[in-house]
């Protein structure tokens, strides 16, 4: 195959990386504050149908509706659930700016579940408050927002994977990438940059040994991460892994917090409820480890003695929107919600502080520590932020880079900079008779499940610290095809830089905190003496990964640790 590695110039005012959730609402609001101002997306997929949502979503886990919720009620609660290891001022932008965000994205043709009487028809799944509110019909959302894209004349550059982002004179000035289908080294130049590209789902095994039978989007491998990091910016709590419940032997949610809501819950094999709560947290994934580990496993979400209308209900809502091979999984194993209860097991582990806290340092404005580069979405560190918390960051980015890049000029990329990337991504195609990127991750990722999946220890940590800094030299030895195997083989370079970054946060943070998220078997107590504040790790002058402690900043709302810490077992 003949492929042309010619150069491709591209300039934009904003370049937003990743057409998902919080790129698609970056793009627009950067466009509603200049609609002179040029955004661009660059999406290595096609923004109609990549992300997160790609499939819909099934409801919003962080709706603060005036009437049922306060933004300081939401804050106080993640507080609790995340071990008071957050930047409250970031947390209250979700609380503030959700209802306007879920408003907005009702005027675009988003379906929100209403009642009787017309109001937001909110559940209640987490430990205090109602903030999940039902999407039966969400299994169009993302083609909304690209029609609200084009509306907006957002330019958009579908299948370019960035592998870079070019930082001179202190500040982001572009990025560098990818033609996935022609193989053109692309240059953008932009006065700012927004980080949108998910999170990392390709880390931990599934336990099918499926490479992309992930949990997350398996598109989504820690680009993002990556790339922040050798921008030079700080990345934070990366020992805190996203590690949820799903359906045994399924890539998805058994979604105890739609069917929660309705009667359902969830049993071990005696028939006992084990937890009180169903909202996703670290603690509450400790119970089901620990329970799976006690001879009353397996586990199984309970719907069998439910009436007709509420499974009915609760099928319309699973099998539409985000996973819709649910109904044939089901179909394929004879299972049926009236008879059968649903196995559950534990996923691999990956980062994301959309589920739990794990990503890119950013404050309340959505600024990361480089100038002129922003974050949003699942790699950017608000815990527990879902869905509505990457709108309205995505919001926050666009809203506010359109802000800093006024009086900014674009600058030319230092050219010794884009020769040696340039040469770097295309080593594998030189050598297309190299080891396949597919074995290279296989292996990789095993070492992931051998040495970094809880319960920890630095022994086992140390191992795979090893093995991780080792790889660069097997990733050299990857080789590919064409344009598409060498997305990949990028990929798998995102995955090892994800991987050595949770292997040294996790040996650095001498204690255990959020539940099984980050659970040391040599360290089992919570030391709020010692470790009551951020870990965060960024790639030094000398080139090299370095770890601190970043204070936590004074609380907007005031919670105390002590009296209400967070417990969801049954006793």
């Amino acid at each position: 195959m003949n492929i042309s590695t010619n150069t491709q110039w591209m300039k934009t005012d904003v370049l937003v990386i990743g057409g998902g959730t919080a790129g698609t609402m970056a793009a627009i609001k950067a466009k509603q504050a200049n609609p002179d101002g040029d955004v661009l997306i660059l999406e290595k997929a096609n923004i109609r149908r990549s992300g997160a949502i790609a499939m819909g979503m099934d409801g919003v886990n962080t709706a603060v509706i005036p009437g049922h919720s306060t933004p300081e009620q939401y804050v106080r609660e993640v507080t609790i659930a995340n071990d008071g290891i957050v930047n409250q001022k970031a947390v209250y932008q979700t609380g503030k700016l959700g209802y306007e965000t879920i408003q907005e994205l009702e005027s675009w043709g988003v379906k929100f579940q209403k009642d009787a009487q017309g109001n937001y028809d909110l559940k209640q799944v987490h430990r205090v408050g109602k903030y999940v509110l039902p999407m039966p019909e969400g299994k169009d959302l993302k083609t909304i927002l690209t029609r609200q894209v084009k509306r907006h004349k957002v330019n958009v550059t579908n299948r370019v994977m960035a592998t870079r982002v070019i930082v001179q004179e202190g500040r982001a000035i572009g990025a560098v990438g990818f033609d996935v289908r022609a193989g053109h080294f692309v240059v953008i130049q932009a006065k700012a940059v927004i980080l949108c590209t998910g999170a990392c789902g390709r880390l931990g095994l599934p336990e099918s040994g499926y490479l992309y039978s992930t949990y997350e989007n398996p598109t989504n491998a820690g680009d993002g991460y990556s790339m922040a990091y050798h921008a030079g910016a700080e990345l934070t709590n990366i020992e805190c892994f996203q590690i949820n419940p799903l359906i045994k032997d399924y890539n998805g949610p058994a979604c105890a917090y739609v069917a929660g809501p309705f009667g359902a819950h969830t049993t071990n094999a005696e028939g006992h409820r084990f937890i009180n709560c169903d909202y996703w947290s670290g603690q509450m994934m400790l119970e089901v480890w620990k329970e799976l580990n006690s001879g009353k496993g397996p586990i199984q979400l309970k719907m069998t003695h439910l009436d007709e209308d509420t499974i009915s209900e609760i099928e319309r809502v699973l099998w539409a929107n985000e996973r819709p091979s649910r109904e044939r999984f089901h179909a394929g194993r004879g299972e049926d919600y009236r008879t059968h209860g649903i196995e559950m097991n534990i996923s691999e582990i990956g980062l994301c502080s959309g589920h739990s806290a794990s990503g890119v340092w950013v404050n309340e404005n959505a600024e990361t520590t480089v100038p002129g580069l922003y974050a949003a979405g699942d790699l950017a560190s608000v815990p527990h932020n879902y869905m509505i918390g990457a709108f309205v960051f995505g919001r926050i980015a666009g809203t506010h880079a359109i802000e800093y890049l006024q009086d900014l000029d674009h600058l030319a990329p230092d050219r010794e900079f884009l020769e040696a990337e340039k040469a770097r991504i295309y080593t594998p195609l030189n050598q297309p008779n190299g080891i396949p990127h597919t074995q290279i991750e296989y292996k990789l990722r095993r070492w992931v499940n051998d040495y970094l999946q809880p319960p920890k220890s630095e022994p086992k940590l140390a191992i795979g610290l090893q093995n991780f800094i080792r790889y660069h030299e097997t990733l050299d030895q990857m080789g590919a095809h064409d344009p598409h195997e060498l997305m990949r083989c990028m990929e798998v370079h995102f995955i090892r830089d994800c991987a050595e970054m949770a292997a040294r946060a996790s040996i650095y943070r001498r204690e255990s905190r959020w539940g099984l998220y980050h659970y040391r078997l040599d360290f089992p107590e919570k030391n709020d003496e010692e470790w009551f504040c951020h870990v965060n790790l960024k790639k030094d002058e000398a080139g090299a990964m370095r770890l601190f402690k970043r204070a936590i900043e004074p609380y907007v709302v005031d919670v105390d640790l002590h009296q209400e810490a967070y417990d969801v077992a049954v006793r």
